[in-house]
This record gives C-alpha cells, structure tokens and sequence, in this order.
C-alpha cells in the first residue's frame, strides 16, 4: 500500500466519506471516487511526423508514489497502431525529413533517431532550454534559454568565520517583475535565443541586449535567420506590447518587422519565405480585446488581417505545406477548434473537442500540428473522455480518436451526465451559456442539493471538456452548475470586454439567473444551494455571499478581496489599472475599494471557508486572511485552509485537489438542511 502522509491520508477519509455515504454501487459499476484521480491520464503536445504517419506526444499520469504528474513520451500510427513508450522527456520536435525527434531531458537537449532506437546528448547546458524549432534543412536547432547575471547588491554581505553556519546573504531586488505564482522568485538573467548544430557543438547566442525573448522563434527557410517575437522597449511599464523581429543568425543582426501597441506574437514564416503570419491587436487598454491571425510580406508591408470576420481569439498559426493558407485553433462557445483560412481569409472548422490537459476543472487547453500532407494531430477531450490523442486530414478523413488512454478506469464508472443549457440574464437579457452536471444514477423526480462552481480568470472560459472536480462534487450526490458569464472569452469581444472598470458586475446577474434557470428544471432543492469557485470564481463567490443570503454555505477559493493590497503585492502586480481599473490606487482608491469583496463583508452571514495555497504568488494568501479575520469580527463562521506547497494551481499534485474537493464537500454537508422524513 503506498504510503500517504497524516495530512492526505485525512482528506482522504474525508473524501471517501463523502463518496460512501450515497447509496452502494454494483460491483461492475461504481461512481468516480476520489483515488481514481490517480488513475487519470491525458495526451499533450502531439506532434505528428512531416509524413503523417506517426505522431509522438507526452503522455501524462499521476505517480501515486510522488503524488505528482508523470510525463513520458510515445508513439503512435496516425492510424492507431504501434502504440508504445519511447522513454523519459518532453518537447519533442520531428526533423524536417523525420528520421529523428529533438527532445529535453534532464535539463538537456537531447536527440533520437527513429531508424535505431539511439539517442544522443546534444548540449552540456547549465540552464533548462525550451522552445526546440529545427532548421529547414534539418542542420541546426533554435532554443530558447536564460543567460544569467550577477543580483544587484549595494554592500558587501559580512564574511563569516570558517565553520561558522549564518543566515544566508540578503538578495536586493530592483526588477520589475521578480516572482512568478508556481515558480517563486525568478533567477537574475534575460532569455535569449540560441542555435546549436545537431551534429553537436558550442550554442551560439542569436539575440542580445536586456530584453526577455522567451517565445519561440520560427526559422526563415533559408536557414540563416530567425523571426521571433519580443518586448524590447526599454519601457518597463509598457509591458502588454510585443513586436515581431528578424535576427541573422550569423551575425546576430536584429530588425523589427511590427511596430504598434500591442502583443505581436507566435510568428511563422510561409513556405516560400517571403510572408510572415502572426497573431495579435492593436491595444486600446481594455480589458478584454480578440487576438486575430494576420499575415504581412516579410518586409512589413501588404499586412491584412484574415480572421476580421471571426469573432474570436486565435493562436498558434502553422503554415500550409503548399502556401494556400493558415492553421490556427480557438475557442468557441466554450469548445476550443482547430481552423484553417485562406489566404484571402476564408475561414473553416477542421475540428472540435481541442483539449484535455486541465483535468481538474473544465478549462481549455491543448494544441495540434500539422504534416506536410495535410495530416492534423490534436489532443480531444469530451466531459465524459479526458484528453485523448486524434488525427484527421485536411480535406479528407474528420478527426477520429486513436488513442484510449482511460478505458480501463471509465470503463468501470459512472459519471455524472453532463447537459448544456442557455439562459438569459436578469440584468438585460443577453444570453448566457452554462453546463449542468448531475449525480451518477440521477432521478428527475428527486430534489438534489446544488452547488454553483465559478470560473477563474475571468477572462477565460469554462466548457463542454472532462473535469474530475466536477465529476467528484456531482458523486458526493449534487448537481452542478458550471457557466461562462460575461467577461467569459469564446462569445466574441463585445461580451468578454464587459467587464472593463465594472468587475465584479453584472456578472453576479448572468449567475444568479443561471441558478434559477436549473432550479426551474425541477429536480433542485431550493433550500441546499451552494457556491464555490476559484480565483476569479473565488472573488465572485465571496462578492456573492455580500450580496445575498440565499446560499446555505460558501468555499471562496484562492480569492481577491481587496484590489489594492492585491495589485501591489501579486505576482502580476502590474496587470490591473487602466485595464481594469482607471488609473493607479494613490491616484483613485475608490473603484479599487468599491470592486473589492471586502466592501461588502457588512453584509455577509454566509459561513463561508476560504481554501488558498500557502504558496500563491497570484492570488496571495494575505487575502484569504483578510477575509477570513474580517468574518470572524463579525461572528460569521468562516475558516481557512492553506495547502501546503500549493501554488495558485492547486491541482499539480492530486492529492490536493482530492483535498480541496473533500473539504468543500465536508463544509457544505455541514451545513446541509435534510429533508424531513416522510
């Protein structure tokens, strides 16, 4: 039996209580229980081969023994066969001619030849690398890596005797962005981009100067430059632009092809060499604006936008084999696409389901690539299927799905059905798109308690996707609701920029009437509702509890309750006035104030607990005790609870987010009113 610490081992028996205490299922067939969690495992980052008959991708699992993700590489025939491991990496990228795949591990660059089997260390690097692109002619590979510099320091720290153990030296710190929510405080150096020939070699450093170039850059075909996207003002506070800029590779020359205010970014360079396709908007400071695929001769001029009639965000272009046009993916209504438009900006759907690499909660995310025939691999995911690996062809066969990675566990439970539902909001009528789950067994005429679970971001959209949270809250016997209020991107720009300086806003109306839209189904117990989300979702459900009562208990998770504290002490400190509130908090404390949920804890008597990581640089745990030491002045019942090790993604290790769904279900059965007996 692996051995569990005290700590997981009770949210365990916790969890399991909750599991156990719905009526006993067939031995066949039981609901899905916390430690199935560790069960689980999803397809990421499928790179299929310039011929299109194989596709290598990171497969992920959960090690029970580490309680942490495992990712290795395999395998596969675009047609489902020969499925098998290759070994221990990430980030694999076939060569042009496909006879072998560039790959990290252990901090290196590393290569395989797929006729032997052989495998090869590339670099001796001191730092980790990433953004792996090969050359056209298969020669050289481009990375992304830090080049590290000494920390400023205004005296020299006092020598200690020999033996002697002191407190390590103090660290000054003058950057503008120092820690990072999952990493901490960020090592001193820039990120440059780097060329290394593949026969093995020095790295030539490419870019230069006191700027980050962490995105990865896209060769020219003739193999001698780099186009590569970078925020090279010397601005500081000018940091939502990006630019999109040409270097020699031998001469580590540098010119910028983009100039306006704004992120330009993801850029690839047409097979010919002569255009560049890109994605990206011109800023006008607002909250939410649609990132659209454009495309311009590489020496920027002709530059047009080809996604203008697509009201949606788009990313990650890929050019055609032949030139006729674009690959890219997005979100739609909450279900993220791969598309293709022409050159003259036609635009069509090749495929849905994109996504399966956020297990715990119903977020998007995912990616795909393209061979030289046409042949698209991606990563899919269903409420009822985590991410598996599909391949379709552009033109010819609809994606189908050629992996079955989770079988064996869902082959043995049943899940809560999943059911979309629209409503219109009581605040003006638009309409507003959401997601029930209901508990395994579910029987229309009975009336189940129900928990309304909100979204983080908020600029950022649940959907139609596999969710082992939703899926444990809908076991403990609740139904669920999960929706994308406005401010919720994949419903165009108009309905995601609604929340500029008004968050949170009407927001809580597209919410609430959501409620009442499932409780007008009939199946709800109007005298159990409950609130739970995170983040964004946590802010909303603390804003909601101060707004009214009619929830029996509340768990805000990972919440902001006060702007200002929150904007000056995050770890994207910088990302909030102008864009979402007007002006800095000296300048106009009021809207900082009037936004905060804390404003409203007057009003509160909900019991509401607040369930935060220890180690949230996003959302940091000051807030949570704000809150929490501000509704035990009051008399509220409230309590927090800190993940040890957690960072703002509370689901990294499996254990936690078994934990965390175990206590929400804990506090709201506490205060649970059961119906009196018959």
């Amino acid at each position: 039996m692996p051995r569990i610490n005290r700590d997981t081992l009770a949210a365990l028996v916790v969890a399991a209580t909750f599991v156990t205490a719905t009526p006993a299922p067939t031995h066949a067939q039981s609901r899905f229980e916390p430690m199935d969690v560790f069960q689980l495992e999803y397809a990421a980052d499928p790179q299929v081969s310039p011929d299109g008959s194989q596709v290598v991708y990171i497969r992920t699992s959960m090690d029970i023994m580490r309680d942490r993700k495992r990712s290795e590489l395999w395998i596969i025939g675009a047609d489902g066969s020969d499925h098998r491991r290759l070994g221990e990496g990430g980030s694999p990228r076939w060569s042009p001619d496909g006879t072998r795949i560039a790959y990290t591990a252990g901090g290196q660059i590393r290569l395989r030849w797929m006729d032997t089997g052989e495998t090869a260390t590339l670099t001796q690097l001191t730092e980790s690398p990433g953004g792996l692109r090969w050359s056209p002619g298969g020669r050289h590979i481009a990375f992304n890596m830090l080049v590290p510099y000494p920390p400023p320091s205004l005296a020299a720290p006092p020598r200690p005797p020999e033996g002697a153990e002191w407190a390590a030296p103090p660290i000054m710190e003058d950057r503008f962005k120092s820690r990072q929510d999952g990493v901490g405080y960020l090592d001193f150096g820039y990120s440059h981009i780097f060329v290394i020939p593949v026969d093995g070699g020095t790295p030539t450093q490419v870019t230069s100067g006191d700027f980050q170039h962490s995105s990865a850059a896209a060769w020219h075909p003739d193999g001698t430059h780099l186009v590569f996207s970078a925020n090279r003002n010397p601005d500081v506070l000018d940091y939502r632009n990006s630019e999109l800029y040409i270097a020699s590779v031998e001469t580590g020359d540098i010119r910028a092809l983009t100039d306006r205010p704004g992120p330009d970014g993801s850029p690839a360079v047409s097979p010919d060499g002569r255009q560049v396709a890109f994605v990206g908007y011109e800023d006008r400071t607002r909250t939410y604006q649609v990132s659209r695929l454009q495309v311009m001769n590489l020496d920027g001029s002709g530059h047009r936008t080809l996604t203008a009639g697509l009201d949606r965000s788009v990313s990650s272009p890929v050019w055609a084999a032949d030139g006729s046009g674009i690959y890219f993916q997005y979100d739609d209504e909450g279900n993220s696409k791969v598309g293709f438009a022409t050159l003259d900006g036609a635009t069509e759907v090749l495929a849905g389901d994109l996504g399966g690499t956020s297990y715990g909660r119903p977020y998007g995310g995912g990616s795909f690539s393209v061979a030289n025939d046409g042949t698209f691999a991606l990563n899919q995911t269903r409420p009822d299927m985590p991410g598996e690996l599909a391949v379709g062809t552009h033109g010819g066969a609809a994606a189908r799905t050629i992996t079955d990675l989770n079988s064996d566990l869902l082959a043995n439970r049943t899940l809560g059905e999943v059911e979309e539902i629209w409503w219109e909001s009581s605040y003006d009528g638009r309409p507003v798109h959401g997601w029930i789950v209901k508990p395994p067994d579910f029987d229309p005429n009975r009336r189940y308690p129900f928990i309304l679970e909100i979204h983080g971001g908020p600029v950022s959209n649940y959907g139609d996707r596999f969710s082992a949270e939703m899926q444990l809250l809908a076991s403990a016997g609740y139904v669920v609701l999960y929706a994308n209020p406005r401010g919720s991107t994949s419903y165009g720009e108009e309905f995601g920029d609604l929340l500029y300086h008004n968050y949170p806003g009407q927001d809580y109306d597209d919410l609430i009437s959501g409620v009442d839209a499932v409780i007008e189904q009939g199946y709800v117990d109007e005298n159990n509702l409950f609130v739970t989300g995170g983040s964004a979702g946590g802010i909303m459900t603390a804003w909601i509890v101060g707004k009214t009562d009619r929830f029996r208990a509340a768990v805000s998770q990972k919440p902001v309750v006060n702007w200002i504290s929150k904007t000056l002490t995050a770890d994207n400190w910088y990302g909030y006035y102008h864009s979402r509130y007007e002006g800095l908090p000296w300048e106009d404390p009021e809207p900082y104030w009037r936004f905060s949920p804390l404003s409203l804890v007057g009003n509160v008597t909900t019991p509401t607990m607040i369930i935060t990581g220890e180690e949230d640089l996003r959302t940091p745990l000051s807030e949570s005790y704000q809150m929490f030491h501000a509704l035990k002045m009051r008399g509220i019942d409230t309590a927090v609870i800190r993940l040890p090790g957690a960072s703002h993604d509370m689901s990294r290790r499996p254990s936690q987010l078994m934990a965390k769904i175990a206590n929400i279900v804990a506090w709201f059965e506490k205060y649970r009113v059961m119906p009196a007996a018959s």
